[in-house]
């Protein structure tokens, strides 16, 4: 009789000539499988409360008659050991290269879909495994096809326990797409069926042209990307900074207005595609305007051949304007461009002032919405125009609105006001607490960050 515990691995070392006895169903791996990995220790499996049985693997489940077994090794002194450790010691014991080469010559697709439910086995492995899954085009619901999207969320997701939901949902399969930061995942993601998700704003985005928006991709999942000739995933890759330059200028010479667009939207041009696309569409021109970098060299170019003071003000909108550039821009006459600029957070507290300064009534609400604008133009602006409900709306949703400034906005009690006070993370929580029984302001709270993790809190979940 066994007095003491051994640790599956001694029981193995130390059992030859032996036998360990497997209660209930097998799981990820065959009973071959089992038989193959304990013959390298000279031990037999079997399915029978028998002489020479040293070890006892169960199944989380099992039937009446094998639990009666079960109390029976027990009693009798023999070790006990679950089936996902067993199982677990067994993936950790693979030979990748082996069981590869093995997977690729019998074309063993039940082996492979097996394989990939074990949650054991390396990221690596498991990666490789995925490419060889054959999935079955002709079956839009094919169950073995849900479980690999599933065994892949599980594995690359990482989700908390209230949130198992998200693994059935397809746009889950959209976020690994965008998140993954693996090069050969994001390639073997091609070839799973090509699901297209609805986004906010009703447009439509494939599997294929989410894997396109990725920075990981590498030149291999590029160039199996390129090789479909889609022309949604062409545009994705068009407008993803990580493309290389000699990419992008193959994409430009096809003059399509999609791709240009696509271009013009890439912050990694030279200053030959720049140029370029500055003699295109008002519509690529405007996405040059609001997403390249502009240095003072491209703005002499922008003056010259935008005319249009609508389509030049689209510049206020840019993030990343050198100062200089911004230097000489405040000193324009464009009203359309300094509304623009007043709405820009990436301007420095002096600049917004000074558009201030300018008395452009326009831009006054702007100022009044923009996180940047100095907090002392911000009460100047509410003493000033607290009769302007659109100053007041704009204070009302502006995070670095000071508080007693807020409380006062609450308590006016108009709801375009109280909206932007639903949103606001800035919000006293026992404002923001009384406005949630207002199911008319439930987009707003739920965009809330101070509310939202309150309630969270309250609920145990953080």
């Amino acid at each position: 009789m066994i007095t003491e515990k051994l640790t599956f691995p001694e029981l193995l070392e130390s059992s030859q000539g032996k036998k360990i006895l497997f209660l209930g169903r097998e799981g990820i791996f065959t009973v071959k499988e089992i038989a193959r990995f304990l013959k390298k220790y000279d031990i037999a499996m079997t399915a029978d409360y028998e002489e020479g049985v040293v070890g006892v693997v169960e199944h989380h489940t099992l039937n009446p008659v094998e639990e009666d077994i079960s109390c029976a090794a027990y009693d009798d002194g023999i070790p006990l050991f679950k089936l996902l450790d067993f199982e677990k010691l067994l993936s950790e014991s693979i030979n990748d290269d082996e069981l590869l080469m093995g997977v690729k010559l019998g074309n063993d697709q039940e082996r492979i879909f097996r394989l990939l439910g074990n949650t054991h086995i390396s990221d690596s492995l498991f990666v490789k495994l995925l490419g060889m899954y054959a999935w079955h085009e002709e079956d839009e619901d094919n169950r073995e096809d849900r479980d690999v999207i599933m065994y892949t969320l599980r594995r690359y997701i990482k989700i908390k326990p209230n949130e198992e939901d998200l693994l059935y949902s397809s746009l889950t399969l959209k976020r690994l797409a965008r998140e993954a930061t693996d090069p050969r995942l994001l390639e073997v993601l091609i070839k799973f069926p090509n699901i297209t998700f609805l986004q906010k704003g009703k447009q439509k985005i494939t599997l294929r042209e989410s894997i396109a928006t990725n920075p990981h991709v590498d030149k291999e999942t590029r160039e199996r990307l390129m090789r479909l000739r889609d022309a949604g995933v062409d545009r994705y890759l068009a407008a993803n900074s990580t493309t290389p330059l000699s990419v992008l200028q193959k994409y430009a010479q096809r003059d399509e207005e999609e791709i240009n667009q696509s271009l013009a939207s890439n912050p990694q041009l030279d200053e030959v595609l720049f140029s370029s696309l500055l003699y295109k569409s008002d519509t690529v021109i405007q996405l040059l305007l609001w997403y390249q970098p502009i240095t003072i060299q491209r703005y002499a170019q922008i003056e010259k051949r935008c005319i249009d003071e609508t389509l030049f003000g689209s510049l206020g909108d840019n993030r990343t304007i050198d100062q200089e550039v911004v230097e000489r821009l405040l000193q324009s006459k464009n009203s359309a461009l300094l509304v623009n600029m007043a709405g820009n957070d990436t301007l420095d507290a002096k600049s917004l002032e000074r558009i201030y300064r300018r008395n452009i009534e326009e831009t006054y609400q702007y100022l009044a919405i923009n996180s940047a604008t100095p907090v002392a133009l911000l009460r100047e602006l509410y003493e000033n125009y607290s009769d302007v409900k659109d100053i007041l709306i704009g204070l009302a949703y502006n995070t670095a609105t000071p508080v007693e400034i807020l409380t006062a906005l609450y308590e006016r009690d108009e709801f375009e006001i109280t909206k932007g006070i639903a949103s606001n993370a800035s919000v006293p929580l026992e404002i923001l607490n009384i406005l949630k029984i207002d199911t008319r302001l439930r987009n707003e709270l739920t965009t809330n960050k101070t509310f939202v993790e309150s309630i969270t809190q309250k609920l145990g979940l953080l």
